[in-house]
């Protein structure tokens, strides 16, 4: 990147880390994020206070633009009325400048758009299904602490959830019999498995009857199928948590997508006309994605999960608490595929049990908007001419990713009050903290800036060749682990080859 320091005008060509969290891409990068989401997990598990502050106040201008924002939403309505799309135009444009002030001032969230929704909502009945237990349903305390026991214990939990069974697999996890292992469930439980965690949460928070917070990581079993850990902040009891697993589950309401209706060189054809795909021997256009969901009398799919729940209890401050955040956080910088053990080592059943897996869910629609449902004789959302017939670029029908397409890391909003950026800036004033203390001057300039950034091209003359700039960063890190050893010995903190969690990743 280049570096610009507006106040001097120095343009300096630095080497800038990657931040890849794949370790098969950049280890030292991948090593760093999975620390960073360590420290994360271990600050806001065992809190005794609520992390949450009072709500931010807005400033004058925040107040403004979000008035005169109002004011045009009024005069949009009355423009519509009136059937003046000249004025319509000109208040759209204003709102979206609007819009990007409001983001530059800071304002987050979802601002409310001017047009109405062209479709109402299809409303689906929220009567639980026969076949799933009930569940209590207490009032929601506003608390994410757990309850003291004795006096002085607080413990937390940890909680496995995994799926249900598809057939028998053997030690290595591919399946004994391939003909009997049912891959199409499979594929549909890993595609909708986030929203089934979800609506465990959901029904948590419900059934306990307090703000339950969580961070939790999605993992690959060796079978292919996902399965859930997650640290739990307070206590639930196990036979509770077990009975919530077993009435959760997610109800998929697509259209019936069992049997293709096209395949081979037989597939639907981009009608520049009707703007949309017709059939390729009637040319009639194929029903769009919300016309097939019209009348749906039953889900397409339903998902749960399986029957082994585990839950463990664990005290804050102990070494299994440390134990547990380094389990959940073991396979973060691994793919997916090489986290279920599909990589160098891995046998010809394992491959041939995960190529079967990724047949079926290349022929798994992923979202409303997935080409694969053109297959199925179902005109997407968002079709247009470039869209491919049983083509998606979604990372849940690629093979390194065996469906599991969401994020690997979920974490409640009232965890710790603290974003990853939070983390990393606490880190940096802990070291800055610790050389002023210590009256330890770095031995490089420290700037502040302000700065701008650019980005370099290739071929630029100024930018060093790769060898110089890794030569230059590992010369400089050397520099800060001096200053930072020598920081640590004049506080007394440790030894100068103290290698701490804290200090060693701030610097």
């Amino acid at each position: 990147m280049r570096r610009i320091d507006l106040a001097t005008g120095r343009v300096d060509v630095v080497p800038v880390p990657c931040g890849s969290t794949r370790e098969d891409v950049c280890r030292p990068c991948a090593d760093k994020a999975r620390r960073l989401r360590m420290t994360q997990c271990r600050e806001g598990w065992h809190l005794d206070e609520e992390p949450v502050p009072a709500p931010a106040v807005p400033s004058a201008l925040q107040k403004e633009v979000m008035a005169a924002r109002a004011d045009l939403h009024a005069a949009y309505a009355r423009a519509r009325a009136d059937g003046d799309e000249e004025a319509c135009d000109e208040i759209r444009e204003a709102v979206d400048e609007l819009n990007e002030e409001l983001r530059a001032l800071g304002v987050r969230g979802r601002l409310a758009p001017l047009d109405p929704p062209d479709k109402a909502a299809v409303k689906r009945s929220t009567r639980r299904r026969q076949d799933a237990p009930d569940l209590p349903r207490r009032p929601v305390e506003n608390r994410t602490v757990g309850q003291v026991y004795g006096g002085r214990y607080r413990p937390s939990t940890f909680l496995t959830l995994t799926l249900d069974t598809y057939g028998r697999v053997g030690g290595d996890g591919a399946a004994v019999d391939p003909d009997s292992y049912d891959y199409r469930r499979a594929a549909r439980d890993a595609i909708h498995f986030p929203r089934l965690v979800d609506r465990f949460w959901q029904n948590t928070r419900r059934c306990v009857g307090w703000d339950v917070q969580y961070f939790g990581t999605v993992e690959p079993q060796r079978r292919g199928a996902p399965h859930f850990h997650a640290a739990i902040r307070g206590t639930i009891p196990r036979a509770e948590l077990r009975a919530i697993a077993a009435a959760t589950y997610h109800q998929v309401w697509w259209p019936a997508h069992d049997q293709q209706r096209y395949r081979g060189d037989r597939l639907p054809r981009w009608d520049g006309t009707a703007k949309a795909f017709v059939d390729p021997d009637t040319r009639d256009p194929l029903p769009t994605f919300d016309e097939a969901c019209n009348d749906l009398a039953e889900p397409a799919h339903v998902v749960r999960f399986g029957t082994q729940v585990h839950v463990k209890g664990i005290l804050g401050g102990t070494e299994e608490a440390g134990r547990h955040v380094g389990y959940l956080t073991k396979y973060l910088t691994k793919s997916v595929g090489q986290a279920a053990g599909l990589g160098e080592d891995a046998t010809d059943r394992q491959r041939e049990h995960a190529r079967r897996l990724v047949a079926e869910l290349r022929v798994t629609p992923c979202s409303p908007r997935c080409g694969v449902w053109l297959l199925y004789g179902v005109q997407p959302k968002g079709a247009r001419s470039s869209t491919t017939p049983g083509v998606c670029k979604g990372k849940a029908h690629k093979p390194e990713h065996l469906g599991i397409a969401g994020r690997r890391v979920l974490v409640s909003r009232k965890w710790s009050n603290k974003t990853l950026d939070d983390h990393r800036a606490e880190r940096a004033a802990f070291v800055r903290q610790l050389l002023d203390r210590a009256g330890v001057r770095p031995g490089y300039a420290v700037d502040d800036g302000p700065f701008e950034w650019e980005r370099t091209n290739a071929g630029d003359p100024d930018v060093p060749t790769r060898p110089v700039l890794l030569l230059h960063a590992i010369s400089e890190r050397q520099r800060w682990k001096a200053d930072y050893a020598a920081a640590q010995l004049a506080a007394g903190d440790g030894p100068p080859g103290d290698r701490s969690a804290t200090g060693d990743q701030a610097a």
